[in-house]
């Protein structure tokens, strides 16, 4: 049975070190030790306490990659409110939502933003929310409280111990089929992710890691800081991911890994590559499909293996990867459970045979129990044996390995057949002039759907619709050919650089006339 003294994020960041928990490459650098963090940490806890955060308190942080979001973040988990990070991108409206949707009494933001009157500003006064820029001066990061909102007269609350089932985090889902949906994730299944994903990787305090994803992420926040903080290793985080910076720093501070999503990891590719290029131990994917291309490119560039993962907001981040070597990784599969049981059910929640297609469902410490306040989702996202349902269809292969055949809400229905997007996008990505492809269903009156493909070429490349449809006909079956090609010069990507194909679809079909019907 765990306890609190392993589940919870107060024990595993209140290290008394002089080792490098984390670096900011500005300049000059600034290097934070363990102790420092700790109690950096610990009087800022002491600050939300004394404005009245309580437990269960939404704690809404609305800040950029850096040291006072990382602080304010655990110190909010140690005070047993709820942290809850936030694109400090969104507009008014989206700041709305999210602050009203978890009934936030605080919002963190960048120094500045009261006197700018910035979006979170006018979002969190809308809803009575306190609001504190937040800034590191140098010597310790300053929570500055410019309007106390609910918070009025209810100061002075106790510090308090987290609990293993407090919840720490909540972010919401990306709101692919609707409305967003509220992930509760607690202490207990953030420690069991970050302990997979350091026993998937063998990380160890002589780790460091490149952080490029947002830390309002999960993916950032679970695999880029907080696993390989939480092994002792260190994490350099810069403000935002930049293709010409990122050897520059990787290289001074010496890095040996980083994580990222496959559009980082493309950009990477067309950057100038640092010579003598540095040793990389290994070279994590995540949250959107990994083309065999682009996983050839990077292992050949990079010297270095590429390990696909597979995760979702309601696992803490890792549900399944490919290991390290000398085991087996696979180029199209994200790899075997990890930690996780992982199984392929139908829709009545009966396992599948082997190498047959159904439903990924997974079950362990890392996943939540249930969104919140909405049991129609729930009741329909867990089987009678306690398996999330993820939503996306796959199968195993003999040896176990997972392979995602596409979101079971995405698979292109043509006349009963059914068309996996991600083999076609893999597909289309192999020509030569294709830089970026994603294949979406189009309404069609015949078949009921058919399929359409966006396509970003490579600069100085040219190419046609019936060209891209005669270079395909002889890899895949005559059903699976594109209906229409429709050429853009940029992919519609999410904050986070995942591309969600609904948004494709939409942006694509906005277009008055496709460059291409075929």
């Amino acid at each position: 049975m765990a306890t609190a003294i392993t589940s919870t994020l107060e024990n595993a960041f209140a290290k008394d070190s002089q080792s490098t928990a984390i670096i900011v490459p500005s300049h000059p650098a600034v290097t934070i030790s363990y102790q420092k963090l700790a109690s950096d940490v610990r009087r800022f806890q002491q600050q939300l306490a004394k404005l009245g955060i309580s437990p269960k308190s939404a704690v809404s942080i609305a800040l950029p990659n850096s040291y006072e979001f990382i602080v304010s973040f655990i110190a909010a988990s140690w005070q047993r409110a709820i942290a809850a990070p936030l694109n400090p991108a969104y507009k008014q409206s989206e700041f709305e939502f999210y602050i009203d949707d978890l009934s936030s009494a605080i919002a963190l933001v960048p120094k500045g933003s009261f006197a700018q009157d910035a979006a979170a500003v006018r979002a969190a006064r809308k809803y009575q929310a306190a609001i504190a820029e937040c800034y590191y001066n140098g010597s310790e990061v300053v929570l500055d409280v410019k309007e106390l909102g609910k918070l009025s007269g209810k100061g002075d609350h106790p510090i308090e111990s987290a609990q293993p089932d407090d919840v720490a985090l909540v972010l919401h889902t990306s709101g692919t089929t609707g409305r967003p949906k509220a992930v509760p994730l607690t202490h207990r299944n953030l420690l069991r992710t970050m302990k997979n994903i350091q026993a998937t990787y063998q990380l160890t305090i002589k780790d460091r890691t490149m952080l490029v994803m947002p830390l309002f992420h999960v993916h950032g926040l679970l695999a880029g800081f907080l696993a390989p903080l939480a092994s002792g290793g260190s994490v350099i985080v810069p403000l935002k991911f930049s293709a010409s910076q990122f050897w520059k720093d990787f290289v001074e501070h010496k890095a040996n890994w980083y994580t990222a999503v496959p559009t980082i990891h493309q950009i990477l590719l067309r950057s100038p590559l640092p010579s003598p290029m540095p040793h990389i131990r290994f070279i994590r994917s995540c949250s959107s499909p990994l083309s065999p291309k682009t996983f050839y490119e990077l292992e050949k560039a990079l010297s270095a293996p590429v390990l696909e993962a597979y995760a979702m907001t309601e696992a803490a981040h890792q549900m399944t990867s490919n290991p390290l070597p000398p085991g087996k990784r696979m180029p199209g599969s994200v790899g075997i459970g990890q930690g996780v049981e992982v199984k392929i059910l139908d829709q009545e929640g009966n396992e599948v045979a082997q190498g047959k297609e159904a439903e990924i469902c997974i079950r362990g410490e890392n996943v939540t129990k249930g969104y919140l306040n909405n049991p129609e989702a729930n009741k329909s996202s867990f089987t009678k044996d306690g398996f999330f349902r993820t939503g996306d269809q796959g199968k195993k292969d003999r040896d176990g390995y997972v392979i995602i055949t596409g979101r079971i809400k995405e698979l292109i229905n043509k006349g009963g057949e059914k068309i996996s997007p991600i083999e076609l996008d893999n597909v289309i990505a192999q020509n030569p002039a294709v830089a970026e492809a994603v294949s979406f269903a189009l309404e069609d009156e015949m078949y009921g759907q058919d399929v359409g493909v966006a396509v970003v070429l490579k600069e100085g490349k040219k190419l046609t619709g019936e060209d891209l449809k005669a270079w395909m006909a002889d890899k895949v079956a005559k059903f699976k050919l594109p209906k229409q090609v429709f050429f853009t010069d940029v992919m519609p990507k999410t904050a986070t650089g995942k591309i969600q194909r609904r948004l494709v679809a939409e942006a694509m079909l906005k277009k008055e006339t496709p460059k291409a019907k075929l």
